[in-house]
């Protein structure tokens, strides 16, 4: 199949050189001028997706080069709009994996697609020296595919002189696509240990968004950036086939402290037949009697304790509903949901693991897991790839799997039985359909047992 998108891919020199912060700003002045935008995020990351959605008020999808290969990326970036997509890229422009280090880098998933880049240089502290950052960048990689250049932390002096010198020294090659002028404090997107505090925790996010889209306003040059993302070639890809399920209902938890979900897996199971129901735990909602399944993914919860422990009208109708058999998938922060305690503090009692927060990254990346036993999705020796990303560690992360990093750095993982999938890594459904298919028929069979 052949798609027309246009679209442009929001690259960084580095992690905080304000690629969200200009991916917010360019996705508010374009809904202002009443374009369909539509926005994915670069690896696997859920807060900044959840930044896009507060702007836009659609869910934002996962473009992840370790996750998926390069028609699916095409696919899922296909699927994600009709009249323009812009993309957020991760950490550095060519910042990645395996013995290059450029491996499932944004610069990969630029390739992949074949989607214009501008780049996003911090300027705080430099100015003609910035000319080196660029140069380097764009001769780094023979294609590396950068049409622009935004320049954040800056004054308008500086940006039009920078300006100038392109103009002198690329001449067509970049073209300089504006710069986001130094914010005040209360525009300053806050951050924390996983990185920024997610959306739904400010307060008054859509004021301070719509601030930096007013003092961007003038900055960005939205029409140049238009015409980058028109240069865009056809998205060619092959349709997966999925197959059609008999209904069932998923009961997914979601509020401020379990909101880490991939939104393409959400919609995978969508797709293929089930309903969606959200409960909270922090409301104290128990799971709904009606449930087949349930989704209990990552997010803080240990910023929550005291009310998870508080809830007990949540913890016990979880508690009851896996240990009658109810399908499971639980996934980092939901896997510490499930255990004895988590930071001294009660928690649900399924599992024989305590939680506690040790101070630094724990197994941070991707890896490949491997199941050692029969479980919730298929047979032994069965593969599914993931990501971990977390500070916190549990006395029994479970052994169920075999976690092997690109490196050969390898650790067991995982709680897991037939109905059960609890632990640390995170996984990415639609990348993994025959894992999800499986635990959709364990769904079935579980709505079937109950009438």
């Amino acid at each position: 199949m052949t798609k027309s998108l246009p679209r442009v891919l929001i690259a960084g020199t580095c992690s905080g050189s304000g690629k969200t912060t200009a991916v917010c700003a360019l996705l508010t002045l374009l809904k202002r001028r009443g374009i369909g935008v539509t926005a994915c995020k670069c690896g696997p990351d859920y807060i900044d997706p959840m930044f896009h959605e507060s702007v836009l008020g659609i869910p934002s999808a996962n473009l992840d080069p370790f996750f998926c290969d390069g028609n699916l990326l095409r696919y899922l970036l296909a699927a994600s709009g009709d009249e323009l997509s812009v993309i957020e890229g991760v950490m550095g422009y060519y910042d990645g994996t395996g013995a290059d280090g450029m491996d499932n880098s944004t610069f990969t998933v630029a390739q992949k697609t074949d989607t214009p880049v501008i780049l996003v240089v911090n300027a705080k502290g430099a100015s003609t020296s910035l000319l080196a950052v660029i140069e380097g960048f764009l001769h780094f990689q023979t294609d590396s595919r950068i049409c622009g250049v935004l320049f954040n932390n800056i004054t308008a002096m500086t940006y039009a002189n920078l300006k100038k010198q392109m103009e002198a020294r690329f001449g067509d090659t970049v073209k300089a696509v504006g710069y986001i002028p130094k914010l005040p404090d209360d525009c300053i997107l806050g951050s924390r240990h996983l990185g920024l505090i997610t959306a739904s925790e400010i307060g008054d996010l859509q004021a301070k968004l719509d601030k930096i889209a007013d003092l961007c306003s003038d900055t960005m040059d939205v029409d140049v950036i238009l015409e980058i993302a028109d240069t865009a070639k056809p998205l060619t890809y092959e349709k997966a086939e999925l197959p059609a399920f008999a209904p069932i209902r998923l009961a997914v938890a979601k509020d401020a402290a379990f909101c880490f979900y991939y939104k393409d897996t959400l919609r995978l199971f969508e797709k293929i037949g089930a309903e969606l129901t959200y409960f909270s735990p922090l409301a104290n909602e128990p799971i709904p009697e009606y449930a087949d399944g349930l989704l209990l993914g990552g997010g803080y919860p240990e910023l929550y304790a005291d009310m998870l422990e508080q809830n007990e009208m949540t913890r016990e109708s979880i508690r009851h509903a896996i240990e009658n058999g109810l399908p499971t998938i639980a996934e980092c922060g939901g896997f510490q949901y499930l255990g004895h305690t988590l930071d001294g503090r009660k928690m649900c009692g399924v599992l024989p693991h305590d939680s506690t927060k040790t101070g630094k990254l724990v197994r941070f990346g991707y890896v490949t897991l491997t199941a050692k036993n029969d479980g919730l999705f298929g047979d032994a020796g069965a593969t599914l790839r993931a990501h971990e990303f977390h500070y916190y560690d549990s006395t029994d992360n479970g052994n169920a799997f075999t976690a092997v990093k690109a490196n050969g750095r390898s650790w067991e993982c995982v709680q897991y039985t037939d109905m059960l999938y609890a632990g640390y890594p995170h996984l990415f459904l639609p990348a993994n359909l025959q894992a999800a298919e499986i635990f959709y028929r364990k769904c079935l069979a579980y709505k079937e047992k109950k009438v």
